[in-house]
């Protein structure tokens, strides 16, 4: 297959670094930049040597696939006209606004035979990746993601804006359907959730523990996980995985002792594994890594705790 024909539609902080990506890799061609912002997306452009738009609607005839990094609340139209067209889109979480938007971007992909791909972007951290080849079946897991408050990701709560990562990770994790879902959380400096912790009980027996914050003084994004044979620990942000088992030896008299395993992985690229993968899968003819069934999975249980905070 020749160079795919690429594009970004949405040239903000996030979208720019998309289409960096896709004009330095060698089997993609970026085709153009789109935004709403004319100075945008001619800054965008000069930069990566493209053409800029202000009209999506422009481009379906002209690219292979797209990256959608658009305002949740223009996540459905822009990918509809996208997939309709039988382009290849991948798209920015949360999925869309609403679950019945989400299930029709699947259905509509799935009936145009193109690539979907949600934008769950630390399923390409390393240390996750690494995860797989010691993860089993997890019993327990707590999660924390804090960070000082940004107005980029306030046009939705805290628990779309960050929560939703850890929420998408676990549920790839576990594997299982969740079948009961305890929430609290409080606004402190935007009119919407800032604080929610989350309890999540799966059918396997998994509990969830899940907190997020966007008002914190300092950014953390960690994960532990309790499994039968093992502890283990995942800190995003610093790309680190330790594996803590039990030994053959004692510590004390009929205690055995922890056997610590801990893994440091360089910061790479988690954007660009994710565009990458992208493009593999439409070259290659395979699902995409994050789908839109699980991104819209995601979102569900999003929604769920959502509601469950405008009752408390």
């Amino acid at each position: 297959m020749s160079r795919l024909r690429t594009a970004v539609v949405g040239v903000g902080y996030l979208g720019r670094f998309h289409a960096q990506k896709y004009a330095a890799l060698d089997d993609a061609e970026l085709i153009a930049v789109c935004d709403t912002s004319d100075e945008a997306a001619r800054r965008v452009a000069d930069e990566l040597s493209t053409r800029a738009i202000d009209d999506y609607r422009e481009l379906p005839e002209q690219v292979d696939a797209v990256s959608i990094v658009v305002p949740t609340q223009k996540h459905y139209e822009v990918a509809r006209h996208f997939l309709d067209a039988g382009v290849h889109v991948l798209l920015e979480k949360p999925i869309t606004s609403s679950l019945e938007q989400g299930r029709e971007l699947v259905d509509l992909a799935r009936k145009r035979g193109v690539v979907f791909q949600v934008g769950h972007l630390e399923r390409f951290n390393p240390a996750v990746v690494a995860l797989a080849d010691v993860l089993e079946r997890p019993r327990f897991i707590e999660s924390h993601r804090i960070a000082p408050f940004n107005p980029r990701g306030a046009d939705v709560n805290v628990v779309l804006d960050l929560m939703i990562h850890d929420i998408d990770i676990i549920l790839d994790f576990v594997r299982s359907p969740v079948t009961e879902i305890r929430a609290n959380g409080v606004p402190v400096l935007s009119r919407d959730t800032d604080v929610a912790n989350a309890r999540l009980q799966f059918e396997n027996g998994c509990v969830a523990n899940v907190t997020a914050s966007r008002v914190s003084l300092k950014s953390e994004r960690k994960m532990r996980i309790f499994q039968d044979d093992a502890y283990l620990t995942i800190d995003f942000q610093n790309k680190t995985l330790g594996v803590h088992r039990r030994g053959e030896g004692e510590m004390f008299p009929g205690i055995p002792e922890i056997d610590s395993q801990e893994m440091e992985f360089e910061q790479g690229d988690a954007l660009l594994a994710e565009i990458r993968a992208f493009l593999d899968s439409i070259r290659q003819g395979k699902p995409p890594v994050v789908s839109g069934e699980d991104g819209l999975r995601a979102l569900e249980t999003a929604f769920t705790i959502t509601d469950i905070l405008g009752r408390t």
